[in-house]
């Protein structure tokens, strides 16, 4: 149907079929299942992975986004709610499976339509993208305890397209959301990560915006469950947000009742540099999500107590410490391309003390190793 090498896409010669396992979600009521088609290796793979950074760029472009709860604390570090407001979390009810593909597709076509960069990214007309579209969406199928069936409504999860079809779908039922909601429920913030929906509104009027936003979506496909805020307070994403006396609010990390602390062992057979791995990134969310400097201590404390029962010695905080401070106040200069040039890659196993030294020499030869 397209060239190859002209497009961009590859023909897969030797394929597996796409099989379906879930995963239970533990921090929910009754421990409901996820589904998830694993696509690896699958004669559509390759197809929807390019299709995804097509139109990848095309999304999150609007004001009500949120790319991570970093950008979530950015965007709340101003804002000012009311004694008559409060906080509301919306989530869609299984959206993956019950995006309306017909009415996303058109979506899609609408926007790439009008993208005027379109032909900066790919080859292919606007045609050809919504033909190959509609084909990984409308032909997906697994195995399931040696049957093999067939999809018949909405995208799956763990095709790489599938999350850019739906965040489609919600920029356009956001849209049409907040433009026709009753004025008595109208939400004076909002902000969105996929299908998760953080709001504020007047008290009392949770109800009916929930009604509001169960009826917009013409299929009845797409319905939201919601959580008020309790005593000030209301998780999204990974944050706790805390209104205060003034009406500004803070951010602190937070934790599912379910989570445990656990991390990767110090004494596990890994490279050091993913155990100090795991120290740099619990310091950097903290630094990026907690607002205030106490909190922020507080918060590096129990870390370092939660990784200390994993085994990991004071000296690996320290260094991370040290690593952290270097990075912000010295950079290293810019080494010539023909000398970063890579030289091919080797895969080795992770045999402690030995490793280390072969990466080291690997590296002196501009040798990657994983």
């Amino acid at each position: 149907m397209f060239h190859s090498v002209v497009c961009g896409f590859k023909f897969t010669h030797a394929a597996s079929i796409p099989r379906i396992y879930c995963t239970p979600k533990i921090h929910k009521p009754g421990t409901p299942l996820r589904p998830i088609v694993d696509y690896t290796g699958s004669i559509g793979y390759a197809t929807s992975r390019s299709l995804a950074d097509i139109l990848g760029p095309l999304i999150g472009n609007t004001e009500h986004h949120v790319n991570n709860s970093a950008q979530l604390a950015e965007d709340l570090s101003e804002v000012m709610i009311e004694e008559d407001n409060m906080f509301i979390s919306h989530d869609v009810v299984s959206l993956f499976t019950n995006t309306p593909i017909d009415k996303a597709l058109e979506v899609i076509k609408d926007r790439l339509a009008g993208d005027k960069t379109l032909k900066k990214r790919t080859l292919l007309s606007v045609d050809d993208i919504m033909e190959l579209l509609k084909f990984i969406l409308t032909t997906t199928y697994f195995t399931f305890k040696g049957q093999i069936y067939k999809q018949l409504f909405g995208a799956a999860m763990g095709s790489p397209v599938s999350p850019i079809v739906a965040n489609f779908f919600m920029e356009f039922l956001e849209q049409s959301a907040i433009a026709t909601a009753p004025i008595e429920c109208q939400p004076s913030l909002w902000k969105r990560y996929v299908d998760d929906i953080l709001e504020i509104i007047h008290k009392g009027s949770a109800d009916k915006l929930t009604d509001h936003l169960n009826q917009v979506d013409s299929t009845g496909n797409i319905k939201f469950t919601y959580e008020t805020e309790e005593e000030g307070k209301i998780p999204f994403l990974d944050t706790l947000i805390i209104r205060k006396a003034d009406g500004s609010v803070k951010l602190l990390v937070y934790r599912e009742k379910t989570h445990t602390d656990q991390y990767l062992n110090f004494q596990s057979h890994h490279p050091l540099h993913h155990k100090l791995g795991v120290i740099r990134t619990l310091l950097d969310r903290a630094d990026r999500i907690v607002t205030e400097q106490e909190d922020r201590d507080k918060e590096e404390e129990h870390i370092k107590q939660a990784l200390s029962k994993c085994g990991y010695p004071d000296w690996s905080f320290d260094r991370v410490k040290q690593q952290r401070t270097n990075k912000t106040v010295k950079s290293k200069p810019k080494k010539n391309s023909d000398d970063t040039k890579s030289r091919g890659m080797v895969v080795i196993p992770c045999v402690q003390g030995i490793s280390e030294k072969v990466q080291r020499i690997l590296k002196k030869h501009s040798v990657l190793q994983q």
